[in-house]
């Protein structure tokens, strides 16, 4: 059977653990892995519009040497002809060795799973998961931070509709250390089934406000959020939630001087530009870094090993 990754937790915290290194190691020395996948093939299947997840995918498949075909909406693909989605993906999977799937409806990526002869990525799920985008959210920790332990993280916007920030807390709920303050309008609060599953089943503490400026000095890392128009069926309340955070650099006047501010992207204007030119902005970082995860998640699931460092004799 091949092995899947739709949620965060289908990976041990040792593999993920080696999926960072190894992307570290892409970094460092990337014309070492760029036939890695020669020929093998990679479909990408976006039911719902992309543009950074589904580019970094194919840039990540082309830099290990494969190749790239699916479609970047439901409407290009057989689904606009009333074909289910697992009769699409056990279709595809006839054709290509690893799919990488986005799909507007929670679990449709988990359904794909069950029918599929080759390994499925969930790329994202409704307002339920991003694994990919996690595994780029702890890269990007990792790199400014050196570690996944011991700091205050503090996430703001659209916690109850992040799907990002569902699968980043999973995550890292799963190690030491790490101070958790969610900061979201009341009717955007984090749900309660990722608090009691990744946060009070293990004990760990965490707050809730609806006042960055009063938690901001004590935060490490700044994970910022947009509020997602396409999550609400009320388009009045969305207008009325959209703007309750904006980040400015006034706003960053109490922050520590090494603070990460990291963002899934794409912005609304929950970030001004203004915020672009602090250095403690990471989010084009971040979103350079998940091409090198991805890189490393594929090699993983097709049982591929990184190519051994070589040193020259002097």
């Amino acid at each position: 059977m091949p092995r899947h990754l739709i949620d965060i937790t289908d990976l041990t915290t040792e593999e993920i653990d080696g999926l960072i290194a190894t992307a570290e190691d892409i970094l460092d020395r990337p014309d070492a892995y760029q036939d890695v996948c020669k020929r093998k093939q990679l479909a990408t299947l976006f039911f719902e519009p992309s543009t950074r997840t589904r580019l970094s995918f194919e840039s990540a498949m082309l830099s290990l040497g494969g190749n790239v075909l699916g479609f970047s909406s439901a409407e290009s693909s057989s689904t606009a002809k009333g074909e289910t989605v697992t009769d699409t993906v056990h279709t595809v999977s006839c054709y290509a060795d690893i799919i990488a799937m986005r799909h507007p409806k929670e679990g449709a990526p988990f359904a794909a799973s069950q029918v599929s002869e080759v390994p499925i990525i969930n790329a994202g799920d409704g307002g339920h998961n991003h694994p990919t985008q996690t595994l780029t959210d702890l890269l990007t920790i990792h790199r400014e931070r050196g570690s996944l332990s011991g700091f205050t993280i503090g996430f703001c916007g659209d916690l109850k509709f992040g799907r990002t920030v569902h699968s980043l807390v999973n995550a890292l709920s799963r190690y030491t250390g790490i101070r958790y303050i969610f900061i979201s309008p009341l009717e955007l609060k984090l749900p309660r089934y990722v608090k009691e599953h990744a946060l009070k089943q293990r004990n760990i503490p965490y707050e809730q406000t609806t006042d960055l400026s009063a938690v901001m000095p004590e935060l490490d890392i700044l994970y910022m959020t947009r509020v997602q128009k396409e999550r609400f069926f009320n388009e009045e309340e969305y207008l009325r939630l959209k703007d309750s955070y904006i980040l400015t650099p006034a706003k960053l006047s109490d922050a520590k001087p090494d603070l990460s501010i990291l963002h899934p992207l794409p912005r609304v204007n929950e970030v001004s530009v203004a915020v672009d030119r602090d250095p403690r902005a990471v989010y084009w970082k971040q979103v350079r870094y998940g091409k090198y995860i991805r890189m490393a998640l594929i090699m993983f699931l097709l049982g591929l090993t990184p190519p051994p460092v070589t040193t020259s004799l002097p």
